[in-house]
């Protein structure tokens, strides 16, 4: 893979991280077991981070891309 294809990657995943802003998923805990009997509880969870985090991953894919296209 050559320079210039990385720093494509590298900006159109920031894209996404610019967009989409964070994801949420499901657990199963398992919250009580007694031999043959189990409960099991689903649990939220959520992952996000701010938008400015994927602006910086852009900034960094165009400069790996600017540079691979000097060589």
């Amino acid at each position: 893979m050559n320079t210039k294809t990385i720093g494509i990657v590298i900006l159109v995943i920031g894209l996404l991280m610019t967009l989409y802003t964070g994801f949420n998923y499901v657990t199963r805990e398992k919250i009580v077991d007694l031999g043959s009997v189990e409960i099991t509880a689903d649990k939220e969870h959520s992952a996000s981070w701010s938008p400015f985090i994927g602006l910086g991953i852009m900034v960094i894919g165009g400069v790996v891309f600017v540079m691979g296209k000097k060589k």
